[in-house]
This record gives structure tokens, C-alpha cells and sequence, in this order.
């Protein structure tokens, strides 16, 4: 069954329950799928990351100088390594390998005056300083740059008609990027020099009670029609997006092509080309900058949006799905040219490399609940796990479901 046929029939299945639909039912979908060989799930599945992703560089670890250091009792250092397995939300800075974790969100739907609701989402950025997490609500969206001295920056009800790129050492917005298009939602690419600005007609993360599902009990918001318009591809430096590019989400019979109004672009490995999700096969649409379609990259045609991490940075091996049994969690690793498996990895789902030999990914501890993950790094050809983070609620729409940003230091 592939993902679109897997999305008609969990809509199926969530209409027959009367249980009410979120705004992020495909991600939850796909997150059930990593897990359906060997489980039965119960209700909603786990909710996938849909933070983008960005590189930055974060601050660099002092070497042991031989003096004595007060740190908190759940903080654990091993060579690259900064864990805080009793803390969570973070509250202090956790790093592994080239990543490290830059920034968080958790999120809450708002009510409107209409009855629809917004996910709101609040932000805290690693402090340079202090390498603590800090709250700042200004902003709806956030993207880091290479060497986290910049920010691209979104206010809050979206969709916006400016970027700011906000300075990370001062907190002050130095630059505001007019645009034409209203913005909802931007990333870097990989060397930071450029932002993709996805455009939208209304907010990516309505909720829409024009569009009600029934939780037995009463009508709640159902998920909006995707309003995504378009692009622009900004040079950071300029500020001059060379013009936008419309792009609105694919419909098909069974309406849009696919369930999430959120539906942002982002850029290939090589920065050369930007991509959006879809739902079936290719499952991810590249384009040039100019909006025109283009074949899939020779090493990302095995890439899948929802599976997180994507390519390791070498371009040699790719994060696949879920590939553990009744008893363990485990991750594919795949050949990107072939498809191939070529080795597994403990972990539930796989979210970003930490080099090229290990990953960061969700996990749980056995015996517990599939919905209350933790951060871990995990090493190719090793079953042993090393915990991050503490645990995640398992509770939809708590604030103890923070969304992490991963961050190349």
C-alpha cells in the first residue's frame, strides 16, 4: 500500500471512530505506517517531526581543562556528547557529534472567534551565552543560518508580508525582506546563503470549522484546504528574491494530493534545486528557482520527507522507516542509489545525522507507551543507545510534545 492509498484509508477508519482529525493527520499516518508490521495502533499515531530542518553551527564544547565544573545531576558529557536525560522540555543545550539541538517548539491550538483554531507554536533558541533554551514568543517561525549568528524570523499570525533576520547575540530584528506574497513558513539552504520562502493565501496551520470532524461528543476544527500559492528563493545577503514562483499543492479525486495545509519547500543537499512533500510516489516534487519542475537527484530519489534525517552528509547512505519487530525499535539505513537496505539501527524514528556514522532519532523504552519518546543517538553496527533527552508527553496537543530544530555546529 503506498502512502496516498495509506492516507484515503486511515481518513476512512478516523471518519468511522467520529474521532476528531489533526492538522497534522498525514505526518501521524506515516508514523503509524513505520510501526504497522508488527503493531496494532490504537487511536492517532505519534506525531512526526515537521520542524524544518536548518543547519547551524552552534557553541563549540570546551576541552577538558582539569578544573572541576558544577553541572546539574542529569547532565552527561562523553567526548562530543552534551546529554540531558531528565530534562523536557531541554533546558540546556543537548549535542551530539556535528549536530546539536539549535532550537524547540511546542505548540497549542488557538481558538478563533469563527470557531476555527491556529496552532500556535512558541519558540526557545539555544542562548550562545549561557547554552541554556529561551522563550521568545515574537515569532511564529524560525530558521537558523550557518555560524548561528542569524535567524530568519516570521511574526506571529501568519501569513506575513515581511522576513526579519534577526541577530542571535543581541535578540534585535537588523533586517526586514518585504514581500508581495504573504510567507508562511522559510528555510536555508545548505550553506546559508539563501532563504525559500513558502507562500500562502491563508494560515498553513488553520484548523477549519467549516470542515468539522466529531469526536463523539461534539464538532471540533477539521484540517483546512491547503492555501500554499508559491515561493521565493531570497539571497540573504541582498535581500532580493529574483521573483516568486507559483506553486500551489496538487488536488486529486480524493481532494488536495495531500492532508497537511502545512506544506513548505525546502532545499536539496546540494542547494541547487527546492522540493515539497507528496503524498505517492516520487513523494517529494523538485524544482528549480524559477518554479519549473525537475527530476528527482540521482541520490535523493530514496530520500522521504517523512523519514527526517534524509542523506548523511557524505551523500552515501540515506535514514529509512521503521524497522524493528514486536519486541525492539529499529531504523533502516538504505543504499540512496539502490533503495537497498544495508544495515539497521536502534530507534523509532530516525531525525537527523549527527555524522556519518551516527543518528539522532526518537526512541522508547520498552514496555513503555509508543507515544512517549525521548531523544538518543544511536551508531551504525551498535545496539547501544545513548539518551539525549527526557521523555516527550504522549497527550496530541500538550506542550510537553516540544518539536526539536537540529542544527549542524
Amino acid at each position: 500500500m503506498n502512502v496516498e492509498e495509506l492516507v484515503r484509508e486511515s481518513l476512512r477508519e478516523q471518519a468511522g471512530q467520529g474521532a476528531p482529525l489533526p492538522g497534522d493527520f498525514v505526518d501521524r499516518v506515516l508514523a503509524a505506517r513505520r510501526r504497522r508490521r508488527t503493531r496494532t495502533i490504537a487511536g492517532t499515531s505519534l506525531a512526526a517531526v515537521t520542524a524544518v530542518v536548518v543547519a547551524v553551527a552552534v557553541p563549540v564544547l570546551a576541552e577538558d581543562t582539569g578544573r572541576q565544573e558544577t553541572r546539574p545531576a542529569s547532565e552527561l558529557r562523553s567526548g562530543d556528547v552534551v546529554a540531558h536525560p531528565g530534562q523536557t522540555p531541554p533546558r540546556d543545550l543537548i549535542a551530539a557529534g556535528d549536530k546539536a539541538l539549535a532550537a524547540f517548539s511546542t505548540s497549542v491550538p488557538v481558538k478563533q472567534s469563527n470557531g476555527d483554531e491556529i496552532v500556535t507554536r512558541t519558540y526557545r533558541l539555544l542562548d550562545q551565552k549561557t547554552g541554556t533554551y529561551r522563550k521568545d514568543a515574537r515569532w511564529s517561525w524560525v530558521a537558523v543560518a550557518p555560524g548561528m549568528r542569524t535567524a530568519a524570523v516570521l511574526e506571529q499570525k501568519l501569513p506575513v508580508r515581511r522576513i526579519g533576520l534577526l541577530n542571535l547575540l543581541t535578540g534585535k530584528v537588523e533586517r526586514w525582506i518585504p514581500v508581495d506574497h504573504k510567507v508562511g513558513g522559510v528555510a536555508f539552504s545548505p550553506d546559508g546563503r539563501k532563504l525559500v520562502a513558502t507562500t500562502y493565501a491563508k494560515s498553513p496551520d488553520l484548523r477549519d470549522m467549516s470542515r468539522p470532524m466529531h469526536d463523539g461528543k461534539r464538532e471540533r476544527p477539521g484540517p483546512a484546504v491547503p492555501s500554499r500559492t508559491g515561493f521565493y528563493v531570497v539571497d540573504v545577503a541582498t535581500g532580493d528574491s529574483g521573483g516568486w514562483s507559483k506553486v500551489k499543492t496538487a488536488e486529486s479525486e480524493f481532494g488536495p494530493d495531500t492532508i497537511n495545509t502545512r506544506e513548505d519547500f525546502a532545499f536539496s543537499q546540494d542547494g541547487t534545486l527546492v522540493y515539497s512533500s507528496l503524498t505517492s510516489a516520487p513523494h517529494q516534487q523538485y524544482y528549480d528557482f524559477k518554479g519549473r519542475e525537475k527530476r528527482t537527484p540521482a541520490r535523493e530519489k530514496h530520500v522521504r520527507w517523512f523519514n527526517g534525517a534524509g542523506l548523511s552528509p557524505d551523500g552515501k547512505l540515506v535514514a529509512g522507516e521503521f524497522a524493528g519487530d514486536g519486541k525492539t525499535t529499529a531504523s533502516e539505513i538504505i543504499d540512496p542509489l539502490t533503495g537497498k537496505r544495508v544495515a539497521k539501527v536502534p530507534g523509532q524514528q530516525l531525525l537527523a545525522w549527527a555524522d556519518n556514522k551516527r543518528l539522532i532519532a526518537w526512541d522508547i523504552a520498552p514496555g513503555t507507551s509508543e507515544y512517549r519518546n525521548r531523544l538518543v543517538l544511536v551508531t551504525l553496527g551498535s545496539r547501544k543507545t545513548v539518551p539525549l533527552s527526557g521523555y516527550r508527553s504522549s497527550k496530541a496537543d500538550s506542550t510537553g510534545r516540544w518539536q526539536p530544530v537540529f542544527a549542524e555546529r
